[in-house]
C-alpha cells in the first residue's frame, strides 16, 4: 500500500491525513492541539505565532495520525507529502534556516499603511494590472514593516518564507523554496512580466536575494532528510511534492481547477474561490486574485479569484445564541427557519457585522434588519432572513466575479458548516442559477492528493480525485423568482 500524507497548517491547529493512493480512502486523520493554538497580540491589531509552534504541532499530529492508523510502522508506507498552510504569513529566516522573529500572520493589521503607500507610489492602475491587487496588508507590506521597525533584524534575513515554505524547510532539513502561487499571495509576483515584481522590490527596498528558490507547485520540491525521517517515522527521501495556501488548496480538495469552477466555504466567514482563465482583476479591488495551484501548467493561465465575506457563519451563530429558542440545535434552527415563506414576508437581514468588508470596498456598514413588522415577524422570520441574507451576500460577491469573466454554473463545497443547511443551499442556488455540489473532503486530504499529483502517482487532478465522494447536488429550485425578488429587495436595503 502506498500512502499520501497531507498536512494542513492552520491558525488554530495542524491537521494530518493519510490517504491510500490507490483507493482514495482516508486511512486516518488527526489534529493537534485539541484547543485552539495561541495567537500573540502585543498591540491592538497585531497577530503573531511562533513557527516553531507549528513544527511542534506537526510532530504531535503526525504521531496521532500514525496511532489512529493502527501502527507507527504505517508511516513507513508514505510515498509523498503535501502541505496546505494559512496564507499571507511572513516567516523571516537566517542563513541557517532559523526564524528570526515570530511570524506576522494573515490577520495582523499593522502593515496596512505600508501597502496603501505602495499602492499610491507605484500607481493604482499598475498595481492592479501587474499584481492584480492592491499591496494592502499582504506579506510584502508586512516585510516593509519589519524593515522600518526592526532594521537590525531585517539585515539578518537570508530568505522570507510563507508558513508552508517553512514547514517544507523543516521537513527537508534546510531547503529554502517557494512557489509562484505563494509569491502571488504575498504581492511579490508580476503577472504581466511573469517574474518577481521589480516595482514592489524597488519601492520597499528589498534585495531580490531575499526571495527563495521558485519551484513548481506540483513537483518533487524537496525530500525529507534522514534526521527528520527518523524523528517522525517516515522513509528518508520521501518527496515533498506539493504546497498551497489554504484557500487554493480548498479548491484543489474539491477538484476546482478549470475556468468557471467555484469552491465555497461557509464557516465563521464565508469564502468563494473561483478559477479564471485570463489575467484580469476587479478595478475596485473588491476581490483578491492570486495564481492558482495549477497556474502556468502547459502554459495556461489559471488564477484564483478570492471573495471573502466576514459576516456569514458568525451571524448564524449569533442568531442561535441570541434570537433562537435557548438550547436549540442548528438542525432544529434550520427547520424553524423553513417554517416561514421564501423572503421571510418582507424581512431582510444585512449580515455585514464582523468588521470592514472588502467586497464593499472596505466599508463597515454593520449588520442591520430591514422591513420588520411587529405584527407579522417572529423568531422564525429572523432566522430565515438571516440565512437568506448570508446567501445573498455570497451572490452579491459572485456578481463581481461574473463581471470579471467567470461563467458560474456549479459551486462545489464540503458538506460542513453553512452548507449543511438546505435553506442556505437552496437560496444560494436560486439566486445564482448555479447547482451546488457537496463533497466529503478537507484541506489535509486535499494536500495529500496534491502530493500524489506532484510525485507523479496521479497523472492529473482528474485522475487524483476520481474517488472524491459526492454527497448531494442542490439544483436551482422552481420558485426561483421568489428568491430573486427577495434578493433585489435585499440589495436595495444594502444600497440604502
Amino acid at each position: 500500500m502506498r500512502l499520501l500524507l497531507g498536512y494542513d497548517i492552520g491558525t488554530s491547529s495542524v491537521k494530518a491525513s493519510l490517504v491510500d493512493a490507490e483507493t482514495g480512502k482516508t486511512v486516518a486523520s488527526a489534529q493537534y492541539p485539541d484547543a485552539e493554538a495561541p495567537i500573540t497580540s502585543k498591540q491592538a491589531g497585531w497577530a503573531e505565532q511562533e513557527p516553531e509552534m507549528w513544527w511542534d504541532e506537526l510532530k504531535q499530529a503526525t504521531k496521532r495520525v500514525a496511532e489512529k492508523a493502527g501502527s507507527a510502522d504505517t508511516l513507513s508506507q508514505v510515498a509523498a507529502i503535501g502541505i496546505s498552510y494559512q496564507m499571507h504569513g511572513l516567516v523571516c529566516v537566517d542563513k541557517d534556516g532559523k526564524p528570526l522573529r515570530p511570524s506576522i500572520i494573515w490577520c495582523d493589521g499593522r502593515a496596512v499603511p505600508y501597502g496603501n503607500a505602495a499602492f499610491e507610489a507605484i500607481g493604482g492602475d499598475k498595481c492592479l494590472s501587474h499584481l492584480l491587487n492592491s499591496p494592502g496588508n499582504f506579506t510584502a507590506a508586512k516585510l516593509a514593516w519589519v524593515k522600518e521597525n526592526e532594521p537590525e533584524l531585517f539585515a539578518k534575513i537570508d530568505k522570507i518564507m510563507l508558513p508552508g515554505d517553512y514547514i517544507a524547510l523543516r521537513l527537508s532539513g534546510g531547503d529554502k523554496k517557494t512557489t509562484v502561487s505563494g509569491l502571488s499571495e504575498g504581492m511579490f509576483w508580476d503577472f504581466k512580466n511573469n517574474c518577481v515584481s521589480k516595482d514592489v522590490m524597488q519601492h520597499f527596498g528589498f534585495p531580490e536575494s531575499i526571495i527563495s528558490e521558485i519551484v513548481p507547485t506540483f513537483s518533487v520540491q524537496s525530500r525529507v532528510c534522514e534526521a527528520i525521517a527518523k524523528e517522525l517515522g517516515l522513509p528518508a527521501g520521501t518527496p515533498i511534492s506539493y504546497r498551497g495556501g489554504d484557500q487554493p488548496n480548498n479548491a484543489l480538495s474539491l477538484n476546482v481547477m478549470k475556468p468557471g469552477e467555484i469552491a465555497a466555504t461557509g464557516g465563521t466567514s464565508g469564502v468563494v474561490y473561483g478559477v479564471l482563465g485570463d489575467v484580469n482583476y476587479d478595478p475596485k479591488s473588491r476581490v483578491n486574485t492570486f495564481a492558482h495551484v495549477n497556474h502556468g501548467e502547459n502554459g495556461q493561465t489559471r488564477l484564483g479569484v478570492l471573495l471573502c465575506i466576514n459576516g456569514t457563519g458568525i451571524l448564524n451563530a449569533w442568531m442561535r445564541r441570541t434570537v433562537a429558542p435557548e438550547g436549540i440545535s442548528y438542525g432544529a434552527m434550520n427547520d424553524l427557519a423553513e417554517s416561514v415563506p421564501v423572503g421571510a414576508e418582507g424581512l431582510s437581514v444585512i449580515p455585514f457585522g464582523n468588521g470592514a468588508e472588502r467586497v464593499l470596498q472596505n466599508q463597515n456598514p454593520g449588520a442591520s434588519v430591514h422591513g420588520i413588522n411587529f405584527n407579522i415577524h417572529t423568531k422564525a422570520h429572523m432566522l430565515r432572513a438571516a440565512q437568506e441574507g448570508i446567501a445573498f451576500s455570497f451572490a452579491y460577491g459572485m456578481e463581481i466575479m461574473t463581471a470579471m469573466g467567470m461563467d458560474i454554473k456549479t459551486i462545489k463545497a464540503g458538506h460542513a458548516n453553512l452548507f449543511l443547511s438546505p435553506l442556505f443551499r437552496r437560496t444560494l442556488a436560486a439566486v445564482t442559477g448555479a447547482s451546488i455540489e457537496l463533497y466529503e473532503t478537507d484541506g489535509s486530504v486535499g494536500a495529500a492528493y496534491g502530493a500524489g499529483i506532484g510525485a507523479g502517482i496521479y497523472k492529473d487532478s482528474d485522475d487524483a480525485f476520481k474517488t472524491l465522494k459526492h454527497i448531494a447536488t442542490e439544483a436551482p429550485v422552481a420558485e426561483t423568482a421568489e428568491y430573486k425578488a427577495a434578493y433585489e429587495r435585499w440589495k436595495k436595503a444594502l444600497n440604502a
